[in-house]
C-alpha cells in the first residue's frame, strides 16, 4: 500500500513539473528590407485607400468614414514601406485634415504628386478556437485567418501594374494536464498579427514593381549660371550620380486602348550630379553637369527632355 502511495505521489510530481502553459504565436519571417545590396531612388507613392470589405467589426453603428480595421491596414503598410527606404510616403487617407490644418498657417500646404498610387482593402477575416480533449491533457488553440488585397497604380497611366492577395494567421495555445497549466481568453492582438503577415508578404513585391520602371525626373534649369534638376537627398540622389538625358518621343494614340502613348526618346547625352541643395522634397534639386553638345538643348523648352535613370 504504501509503495503505492509513493508511486502515484511521484506521478503527480512528475506531472506538476510538466504542466506549463504553452503558448504559440505565428509570426512572419522579419526581412530586412532597407538592406538589399543594391541602392534604389525613391519613388513618390501614395496609399489611396484602404478599408475592410469584410462582415467583422460592421455592427449597427458602423461608420465606413471611420473604418478602425481598415486605418489599421493602412497604417501597417505605411510603416513596412517606411522601413524599406525606398519611397516618398506621400499622406492621402488624412489629407482633408491637412489641408484643413494648413489654412490656419501662414505657409499653406505644398502638396506632391505621386508616382505610384497604392489602393487595398481587407477581403477575409475570421476567428475560430479549436481544441483536443484528452483523459489526463486537454488543449485549447485560438487561430486568426485574415486576407489582404492590393492594386498599384501607375499615375501616369492609371494602369494598374501590379495585383496581388496575402494571406496571414496568427495562434494562440494554451495546455492543462489534469486540470492543471494556463488558460487564455480573448486575445485581440492576434488580429494585428494575422494582418501584419498578410501585408508583409505583398511588400517586397511592391518594391519590384515600382523599381521595374526606370525613375525620371525634368530640368529646372539649363543655361550658363546653372544647370538643375529636380529631385535631391531626400529621394537617394548623391554627388557622383550619373542619368541620361533623352528627348521626348514622338505621342502616338493607341488604337488598342485609344490611350496616348508616348515612345521612346532618344539619348542625347549625360548629367552627372556634383551637388544636391533643398530644404524638402518639393523643394528639392541637384546641379549637375553635361555630357554632350549644350546646343542639343534648348534652354527654353525644358519641358522637350526628360532625365532617367540609368539601369
Amino acid at each position: 500500500m504504501k509503495r503505492i502511495v509513493l508511486f502515484f505521489s511521484l506521478f503527480s510530481l512528475c506531472v506538476l513539473a510538466q504542466a506549463q502553459r504553452k503558448v504559440e504565436i505565428v509570426e512572419p519571417v522579419k526581412q530586412n528590407l532597407a538592406n538589399t545590396g543594391q541602392r534604389v531612388i525613391k519613388r513618390k507613392v501614395a496609399i489611396g485607400r484602404f478599408s475592410n470589405e469584410t462582415q467583422y467589426a460592421k455592427g449597427i453603428f458602423y461608420d465606413k468614414a471611420n473604418d478602425p480595421m481598415g486605418k489599421q491596414a493602412l497604417d501597417i503598410l505605411s510603416a513596412k514601406l517606411a522601413a524599406s527606404e525606398k519611397f516618398l510616403l506621400l499622406e492621402r487617407g488624412d489629407l482633408a485634415a491637412l489641408l484643413e490644418e494648413a489654412k490656419k498657417s501662414d505657409n499653406g500646404l505644398a502638396t506632391i504628386g505621386a508616382d505610384y498610387m497604392i489602393i487595398g482593402s481587407i477581403t477575409e477575416f475570421g476567428r475560430k478556437n479549436v481544441g483536443k480533449s484528452g483523459v489526463f491533457a486537454s488543449s485549447k488553440t485560438q487561430i486568426v485567418e485574415a486576407a489582404v488585397a492590393i492594386r498599384l497604380v501607375d499615375v501616369s497611366t492609371g494602369l494598374i501594374i501590379y495585383s496581388d492577395e496575402g494571406k496571414g494567421s496568427a495562434e494562440l495555445t494554451t495546455r492543462t494536464t489534469m486540470g492543471v497549466g494556463g488558460k487564455a481568453d480573448y486575445d485581440a492582438t492576434l488580429s494585428d498579427k494575422a494582418i501584419s503577415e498578410a501585408i508583409g508578404q505583398l511588400v517586397e513585391n511592391i518594391i519590384n514593381k515600382c523599381t521595374d520602371k526606370p525613375w525620371r525626373t525634368f530640368f529646372l534649369s539649363f543655361d550658363a549660371d546653372a544647370k538643375l534638376i529636380a529631385g535631391g537627398a531626400s529621394q537617394g540622389i548623391k554627388s557622383g550620380d550619373t542619368f541620361a538625358v533623352k528627348t521626348k518621343g514622338k505621342k502616338v494614340k493607341n488604337p488598342q486602348t485609344g490611350v496616348m502613348v508616348e515612345l521612346p526618346g532618344k539619348q542625347i547625352g549625360t548629367v552627372t550630379v556634383s551637388e544636391t541643395g533643398g530644404d524638402t522634397p518639393e523643394t528639392e534639386f541637384s546641379y549637375v553637369s553635361f555630357s554632350g553638345s549644350d546646343s542639343a538643348i534648348d534652354g527654353n523648352r525644358l519641358t522637350d527632355y526628360y532625365i532617367e535613370e540609368v539601369k
